[in-house]
Formats: C-alpha cells, structure tokens, sequence
C-alpha cells in the first residue's frame, strides 16, 4: 500500500533575543483552518496539520505520534524526525522536559503509550522491546550506550534493509527501563553554545525501538521499527557565530542535512538513481524515504522575522517531502501452516489457470480450423477477471490475521523496494545486478576496515594518554621526593638545636636532685601510712568475714527452731488460712444449711490457698537467686581485695629496692669526693715541699727535679682520677634520672591501686548490706514458706478428715429418718385398734392419746439417748460448716473485688497487645525497608558490575550477549500507573 509521508509544521513562540530586538511576525494562520501556514510576502503552504506558538506539547503527540503507536505493534515500521533551523525548538518537541507531564515531548509520551498498549491488548500476544540509541557526528556513526564505539558501519541484511551493524541494543520491559537507556544516550551526546540557542545539538540522534509480536496460540511473528530521530538544525555561520570545532561541526551538519535534501528532490523528481549513499543519515533513513515505513515529518520554524529566509527554506522543504510516496507492508514471519496454505492457494489458481488456458486453445484451434463458435461458448475476460478476485478473496480470508491498517503482506524474502531503484539506474548506465551487488559489498567492507581502524587509533590514543598520565604523575613524584629531602634536611637542623637544648636540661635535672631526695623521702613516708591502713583494712575484712559467718551459723539455728515451731502449729482451717495469707480473714462462725454448698466452699478455700503457696514458692526460689547472685559479687569482690593488696606488697618492694639503690649511689658518690680531697691534699703538700726546698740554694736541685718528676706523676694521676670521676658523675645522673623516672611511674602506679583498692572496699560494703538485706528477706520467705508448706499438709489431712466426718453425718441422718418413720408408724397402728373399740368415749380416747403421747416422748428420748455421741459429731460438723460457709462468704467478696478490677486489668491488657501490635508492626516495617534498602543496593551494585563487565568486554573486543526481556500483554507491572503514565490517551 503506497501512502505519503506526513508532514506537519511546528511555529515555536518568539524567545527573549527576538523579544528584545524588536522582531515581528513573519508567518500568519488563516483562521478556521489548521492546515495552512501564510508566509509574509509569499504564498500560502498547505501541510497535514499547523501548529500555532501556543499549542501544548499534548496536542502535538495525539495528532503526530499516537497514531503510529499501534502500527508500530501491529507490525509496521515507523519513523518520526524533527526538521528546522538551529534554535527552531526540535529538540523540544522530541525531547521536552523529561518527568514534567505538561512539558515532556514526544519520545517520553510514545515510551509510556507503547507499554499503555502493550498492557491492554490481549493475554496471548507477546513483545519483545530492543532499543537503540547512537547520533551521527562529525558524519560518523557513534554509540551513545558505549562510547568506545565511535565509528560504527551502515550494513544491509538479506532483504536488504540498511541497520547499523555493532551498535547496543538493550531489552526493556518497562517505561522505566528505556528512561535510564534515554539518561544515559543525552549524557554522552554532543552539545553546544551558539549565538542562537545555548544548547545546540551538535549531532543528529536517532532512537530506535524494534519490537517483536509473538502470538502463543498462532505462532505467528510480526516484526517493527519504529525511528525517533532529532535532526540537527542547519544554521548559518554569520548567525551563530561559529568557529574551531563548532564551525567543523555545522559544516558537518550542513552537508548531511544537504544530502538529505538531494534525496528528497530525487525522490520527488522520480529520478532513477537516489543517492542514499552520499550520507550515514541518508543511509540509515532509506526505509523512512520511499521504503517501507510510516513516516511523519515534523517542520520546526522560527516566526521571526530575522529568520524569514531559513523558515521560508524550511516550508519548501516539507512541502517537497509531503509529495515523497513509500510503500507500507507488514513485516511478518509466516508459519508452516500459513506456508501450507498459500502453497495450495497457488496450486489451486494455476489448476483453474490450466483449464482456463485448454478452453482457449481448444477455442482457437476451432477458430482455425475454421469453424464458428458459438458466443456461448466463447472465453470471455470477464472470467478471468472473476477468478483474480477469487483468488485475492481466499487469500484474505486465508491469512486468518486479525484487521490491519493496511491490506498489502510482505513476507520476510520480500526485499526492500528502493534497491529496484538502483538496479534501474544500473541499467540504465550499463551495469549489472551482480556487478552493483559486489560494489555495494565491497562498500560495506571498506566502511567496516574504517570502523575497525578507527576502533584501534581511539584504543592507542588512549594508550597514549594513559602513558602521558604516567609521565606527570612520576615528575609529580619526583619534585615532591626532592621537597621531601629539604625537608628531612631542616629537620636534622632542628634536631641538632634539640640536641644542645636537652644537654642543658640534664644539667638542670641535676641541680633538682636534692630536691627530688626530699620529695622521694615524703613519699616513702606516705608510703608507710598506706601500709598500716592497708592493715587495718585487712583486719576489718577478716572481721567481716567473721561476722557473716557468724551470722550464717545463726541463721541455721534459727531455721531448725522456726521448723520446730512451725511444726507444733494448730491444724484448724481457719488458723491455717491466716497463716497462708493476711489477706484471708476469719469468717464469723454461723451455722449452714446447705452441706453441698459449704463443701464446695471449702475446697475453693483450700485451691486458694494452695496457689498461695505456689506463688511464695516461686518468690522464695527468685530471692534465693539473688542471694546467690550477691554471694558471688562479694567473692569477687574479696578475691579483688587480695589481688590489689598483692599488688601493693609487690610495689612496696619495689620502692625499697629502688631506695638501697640511690643509697648505695649516695656512698658512692660520698667515697670518690673524700679520694678528691685527699688528692688535692696531697698536692698541697706537694707545692709547699717545692718552694721550700726552692729556697734552700743550688743544693737541692737533683732533689727538686726528682720531685718535679714526682709532681708531673701526680698532675697525670690526678687527672686521670678527674676524668674517671667525671664518668661516674654522669653515669650516677643518668641512673639517678632513671631511677626517678621509676619513682613516679610507681607512685603513679600505687595511686591508682589505692583508688581501685577504696572503688572495690565500697562495693565490697554496698554488697555487704545488699546481702544483709536479702538474707533478712530470705529469713522472713523461709519461715513464711515453712509455715505454707505445714499448712499445705494440714489442709490434706483436714480435707480427708471432712470428707470422712461428711460421710458419717450422712449415715447418722439417714438412721434418724429411719428411727422417726418407724414410731410414726407404731402411733398410726394404736390409733387404728382404738378406732375398733365401740364402747370407749372421750376418757378412754383421752387416756389412749396420752398413752400414744407418752409412748411418743418415751422412743423419742430412748432414740436421742441412744444417738448421743452421734448428735455430738454432727453439731461438731454443723460448727465445721458454719465457718466453711463464712469462708464461702470471704471468697464471694473477693470475686466480687476481682470483677470490679477485671475491666481496668482488661483495658491494660488491650492497650498492652496494641503497643505489642504497633511494635510489631514498627519492626515489621523497619525489615521490610531494610530489605527493600538492602535490594536496591544490591541492584545498584550489580547494575555497576554489569556496566564494568561490559565496558571491560568492549575493550577487549569480545560482544557478550543480550538477555531477553518478555513482556505479556494484559498485564500491566504494579510500578506502571497506566492512567498517570498516559494522560494523553
């Protein structure tokens, strides 16, 4: 199906630089028309669709873009590009604002109408969505998803559709998922700053989604592209004012925006050669120029008047491409089954062709021999008409493929339509198919050595740069090791200084050595008291430990006694409640009525009690713990003693040692000052000897000079003497100094143990009375759980007693019974004889009653006499049972007590369980963000060492493979708001 391309007009509004010198409108709207645009001092342009400076980026996708989205998912290819001047707004319209709903363009919307689709067709169609994204520079190919490809080739397949051999594809299955892919493309791409727009696309980019249809029940395959491309804008040097790179640039620009010119004048002019080669641009937009794809243009022009010659250029530009025809078809995979039927579509159609062919030759050999046919019998055109259109009918009906915007099937052999194009125009100039094919292969190959070499002189640049960076970071290091030397070189000074400056000081340490001596004596003073109080803290833990013991013996005693005690204790119920719990309290003794009632009493009574017990049970075994936990603190606490009063024993002796030290010192040092002296008595002597016997005349001048000899003896000896005195000056001050040194890292070390020693002496007592205090409240638990425990039993033996003494009541009320209806009886008998009587009258009746009566009162004292120690059981029982039914009372106003704090006990429990919930909830959350944190790290993690990997690869040359991402139609990700995504639709 041949259809033109679409081709709209965009008129952005005036910007602030054409505010401000004062341009007007050059371009008006007819009104009520929105497919004319009237140039000032021109004609009037009819396009598809007009859009004013006003109109929101929404309008401009519903009626440029949203369309192709279903054909694009139906199986057709589809293209859209921005065409304009630099500064026209084509980025914006392509682009937009990326997450501004009002201001996002055309790429952003289609992301999120495409999955929109996706997500409502039906359940058994499948999509696979591959994307691509790479700009045209400098009129070489560059990937945008990885940099380190920078000059790829423009191959062709088997149907010789041109593609763009090595560049990255992703598959994606969410508008998310191309966003990053979008991010990525615009951070690597060129820009720049020109007098006309300060973000100027130095390159044409074209983003690429190709998506697979697969339908599950079918099989059947559909296949489609779809291109959105954002042209460069061509520019003016004198306009923009570039210059270096960015004047290389617009040339650039310039010439492929030149060549796609020159393809559209060839298309619209129908020459028969088209050259698509003479750019990468053209090359790649071959389908979307007179191919097979959907194409729609967008003109971008400037209303400026100072821009009126490149808008009128632009308007002729679109209104050229408007009159370009391309061919529409569906790119399909035909199953086997399809392939079967069009097999047999065909062999029918040559079988009805065959007959068809019979009845003309026989038709025409009667015609030559001669013989006149009948017109009914003639092979007339209108058959075969009907059969051409019989057979197109069964091969729609055939396809068994849902409706489509175009009628026309292209199955995979089928080649593109444009190389026909060339073949003609090879034709035409005398070469042929075969030799045009080989051209065009070896073209690709040359262009593939080119991408190669190209690949290899980036890798060596940067070798280069990576070596040149070495360079400086080693003269870096060499002028910092030489800064380094200086430096060392200043330090040796300074210490040289330091040197002298501690010689001094020693001298100086010297001087303060009798001061030291006092201070040492001060100490060892302070020392000796530490050591008695030491003592007699020693005394004072021994006299501790004496007492506790003492008091544990006492304790012992006591517990023997209160067993005794407790032992002797009553066994009456009452006495055993009071001493179970104070809260129990005697009930008034009353006698019951109800036995069943009153047993039930008492047993409730007894469960109480025992539950007491177990509760003191438990709080006895708690403190018990304790007391252990307390006994153990104070063990510790006493080892900790003997450790640090070791430790100040060690310490003692140390400083006794260092004491003989410097005594020993101070001998020394007082024995080589009297040798001294005595030298310098003998020289005296010496000197006096000397002028005496000088005085004494010529005489005495072999004495003098064996003297003299003598004296030059003594001078060495003297001061050898000096020199080794010397020596041992400065080794006594090097060891006094050290030995001072000992001193104070020892007094330093004992003030320390002192405060440990006081820190562990009021833990020790704290302890202490800890103890005391819980040894008193074990005492007090031991004699209230020996007196339960007693209880406990009593209560058993009690409660088998009543249930004895209850049986006996029984029996002796049931013989009672029996006794009473027995006399009844024998009364009823003597009243039935007297009644016999006829001659007896009112004395004798009277004298018979008394008689009954008397007999009465006879068996009813003979019964209660004989009964007596049985009536004497039952009062005591009846007695037994009037407490039970005071205690049944006590338990009554208990429970009565007990309900009225069971709603506030309720009402704790709830708001208890809610702040439990609300926790658990809180921490429920909280794992659930960690993880989700966790997750997210993870992922960006692992999306790093995917990109390293595959950055890695690509410089070894190595392509990995692409995983597959299926998307399943109907069913939309919780992450995608179809109505948020696509407000448009």
């Amino acid at each position: 199906m041949a259809e033109s391309i679409k081709v709209v007009c965009r008129v952005r509004p005036l910007n602030e630089n054409e505010k401000a010198r004062d341009n007007n409108y050059c371009v008006s709207f007819p009104p009520d028309c929105s497919n004319l645009i009237k140039l000032e001092r021109d004609k009037t342009y009819a396009f598809d669709h007009v859009f004013q400076p006003k109109t929101q980026q929404v309008d401009i996708y519903t009626t440029v873009a949203k369309p192709i989205v279903a054909d694009v998912l139906n199986g057709y290819n589809g293209t859209i590009f921005a065409y304009g001047q630099t500064a026209s707004g084509k980025t914006f319209t392509m682009e937009g604002v990326l997450g501004d709903q009002t201001l996002q363009g055309i790429i952003p919307r289609i992301v999120h109408d495409i999955f929109n689709h996706i997500y409502n067709m039906e359940e058994y169609l499948e999509f696979h969505i591959k994307v691509s994204y790479f700009e045209i520079y400098l009129d070489k190919i560059r990937d945008l998803l990885d940099v380190t490809k920078s000059n790829l080739s423009v191959h062709e397949d088997k149907n010789r559709v041109p593609y763009v051999k090595g560049a990255t594809e992703r598959f994606v299955s969410t508008p998310e998922d191309v966003f990053d892919v979008i991010d990525e493309g615009k951070a690597n791409r060129h820009v720049s700053v020109t007098n006309m727009n300060e973000h100027s696309s130095r390159s044409h980019s074209i983003f690429m989604f190709t998506v697979t249809q697969e339908n599950l029940e079918t099989k059947k395959k559909l296949h489609g592209k779809l291109y959105l491309v954002d042209l460069a804008g061509s520019e003016k040097v004198a306009k923009t004012g570039a210059e270096g790179s960015t004047l290389t640039e617009a040339m650039n620009i310039n010439k492929s925006l030149s060549a796609l010119g020159n393809v559209i004048n060839a298309l619209v002019d129908n020459h028969p050669h088209v050259p698509y080669r003479d750019s990468k641009l053209t090359r790649i937009l071959q389908e979307s120029l007179g191919g097979n794809a959907k194409t729609t243009m967008i003109i971008c022009c400037s209303p400026s008047s100072y821009n009126e010659a490149e808008t009128k250029s632009t308007l002729l530009f679109g209104m050229r491409a408007k009159t370009i025809k391309n061919i529409v078809t569906v790119n399909e995979e035909l199953t086997a089954e399809e392939w079967r039927l069009r097999y047999e579509r065909l062999q029918a159609k040559a079988r009805r062709m065959k007959e068809i062919i019979d009845r003309l030759e026989t038709e025409l050999k009667r015609w030559r021999a001669g013989e006149n046919v009948d017109t009914k019998e003639w092979v007339v055109a209108a058959e075969l008409e009907i059969e051409e259109s019989t057979d197109e009918a069964e091969g729609d009906v055939s396809k068994g493929t849902p409706a489509l915007p175009s009628t026309t099937i292209a199955s995979p052999g089928t080649p593109s339509t444009r190389p026909v194009v060339d073949l003609a125009a090879a034709a035409s100039v005398g070469v042929s198919e075969e030799q045009l094919h080989a051209l065009y292969q070896q073209l690709d190959d040359k262009d593939e050595e080119i991408t190669k070499h190209s690949q290899t002189i980036e890798r060596l640049r940067r070798q280069l740069e990576e070596q040149e960076q070495l360079l400086r970071d080693a003269r870096i290091e060499a002028d910092s090791s030489s800064a380094d030397a200086t430096q060392y070189h200043a330090e040796w000074q300074s210490a040289k200084e330091e040197a002298k400056d501690i010689l001094q000081a020693l001298e100086e340490l010297a001087l303060a050595h009798a001061q030291r001596d006092t201070e040492l004596s001060n100490l060892e003073r302070e020392l000796e008291d530490t050591k008695e109080k030491l003592q007699q803290t020693d005394l004072t833990i021994k006299d501790k430990e004496s007492e506790v013991q003492l008091a544990r013996d006492s304790l012992a005693t006591q517990r023997k006694k209160y067993a005794e005690v407790v032992g002797t204790l009553i066994r009456d119920v009452l006495d055993v409640g009071e001493c179970m719990s104070n809260q129990l309290q005697k009930p008034n003794v009353n006698i019951g009525e109800r036995l069943d009632e009153e047993v039930t009493v008492m047993r409730l009574y007894m469960n109480k009690m025992k539950t007491e017990a177990k509760m003191l049970h438990s709080r006895v075994n708690q403190l018990e713990e304790e007391r252990v936990q307390h006994v153990q603190l104070l063990r510790k606490s006493e080892d900790e003693s003997k450790e640090y009063a070791i430790r100040v024993r060690e310490l003692e002796t140390k400083v006794q040692s260092l004491t003989d030290k410097v005594d020993d010192s101070d001998s020394r040092k007082r024995q080589l000052q009297d040798m001294v002296d005595n030298l310098n008595a003998d020289v005296a002597k010496l000197r006096a000897n000397e002028q005496l016997l000088a005085g004494s005349g010529s005489t005495n001048k072999e004495i003098l000079a064996g003297q003299s000899e003598i004296r030059v003896k003594l001078d060495e000896e003297f001061k050898r003497q000096s020199e080794q005195y010397a020596q041992q000056v400065k080794h006594l001050r090097d060891e006094l100094e050290s030995k001072e040194k000992k001193s104070e890292a020892l007094n330093d070390e004992l003030n320390h143990v002192k405060l440990q020693y006081e820190k562990s002496s009021d833990e020790s007592a704290a302890l202490r009375k800890q103890l005391e205090v819980a040894t008193e409240r074990l005492e007090a638990l031991e004699k209230e759980a020996a007196r339960r425990e007693q209880s406990k039993e009593d209560l058993k033996a009690l409660e088998e007693t009543m249930v004895k003494e209850f049986n006996t009541l029984a029996t002796l009320r049931r013989l009672f019974s029996t006794t009473r209806m027995n006399a009844i009886k024998a009364a009823e008998a003597a009243a039935a004889d007297q009644q016999h009587q006829q001659e007896g009258g009112e004395n004798a009746e009277a004298v018979g009653l008394k008689e009954l009566i008397g007999g009465e009162d006879e068996e009813d004292e003979s019964s209660q006499w004989g009964t007596l120690a049985q009536r004497e059981k039952i009062a005591f029982l009846e007695n037994n049972l009037s407490k039970l039914t005071d205690v049944h009372k006590q338990l009554i106003h208990d429970n009565a007590e007990l309900r009225c704090e069971l709603p506030k006990m309720e009402k704790r429990l709830r708001s208890t369980a809610e702040r439990v919930r609300s926790l658990e909830i809180s921490l429920k959350e909280a794992k659930e963000g960690a993880m989700r944190d966790r997750k997210r790290y993870q992922h960006e993690v692992d999306r790093i060492k995917e990109a390293v990997r595959r950055r890695q690869t690509n410089r070894m040359g190595n392509p990995s493979a692409t995983i597959a991402k299926p998307i399943r139609a109907g069913h939309a990700p919780q992450t995608v708001v179809v109505g948020a995504a696509n407000p448009f639709s």
